[in-house]
């Protein structure tokens, strides 16, 4: 979650499947607008506007759209809140939304396109895993399918006789005119040292993690004296 730690590239996705995935807007479509450019709109002095940079899209008056994750249970690479933690970190004019099994990002059309390439391509995604799903998300907390896809009630994707995983559908379940591949899933190994998340079973249990259960011990007992004792907190 540290900004200043560069995310691992681990795969290569082009402006134009970023795109069709989204299915926002066609590619080479211009961008739609919300408002003029913002150099058009005469806005009132303001020491705020002087102080935050509006990002490319609200300059140019790009509508707001999004893009929402799943991420499995069994050793994702990610999780909704640690999306939306580290998305708040590292990127700017965002409105996050973190549910139990899904997470969504909205911002600026233009902006949202390159978070989108970096929150794809890096370590945090794994295609096998990990769903890009605007709607009918579930599938989470199931097991895994005989080849380790992630069940997805839409199929939107697919893995395809080459090992790479490829959507068919958009986001939202619209099909495709053709196949978008986004990567070969990682192995069970990587899934497993790199997931956020405890699993007793198929990861790491949590009691293994020494570090973090002295931290939330800590935290328990911490709000316990402070119920009872605030000056001893």
């Amino acid at each position: 979650m540290n900004p200043n730690v560069k995310l691992e590239k681990i795969r290569s996705v082009t402006d134009e499947d970023i795109v069709l995935i989204m299915g926002h807007r066609a590619p080479g479509q211009a961008y739609p607008s919300a408002h003029p450019p913002l150099a058009e709109q005469g806005e009132p002095d303001c020491p705020i506007r002087k102080l935050v940079k509006p990002t490319e899209g609200a300059k140019a008056g790009d509508r707001v759209r999004y893009i929402q994750f799943a991420d499995s249970m069994l050793n994702g690479p990610c999780q909704p809140y640690q999306r939306t933690y580290l998305e708040c970190y590292r990127l700017r004019g965002i409105d996050p939304g973190t549910l139990s099994g899904r997470q969504i990002v909205e911002c600026r059309e233009r902006d949202l396109e390159g978070y989108a390439r970096e929150l794809i391509e890096t370590a945090i995604f794994d295609p096998a895993t990990t769903g890009i799903r605007g709607a009918t998300v579930h599938g989470h907390s199931l097991r895994l399918a005989e080849n380790g896809m992630m069940f997805d009630m839409l199929q939107r994707c697919i893995l395809d006789t080459d090992g790479v995983v490829k959507y068919i559908k958009d986001q939202v379940g619209v099909p495709l005119d053709r196949k978008v591949g986004v990567g070969k899933p990682m192995d069970a190994a990587w899934l497993k040292a790199n997931t956020p998340m405890f699993h007793s079973l198929v990861g790491t249990p949590f009691r293994s993690d020494s570090e973090y259960v002295a931290y939330v011990q800590r935290i328990h007992a911490l709000r316990t004296k402070y119920g009872f004792m605030p000056k001893e907190a």
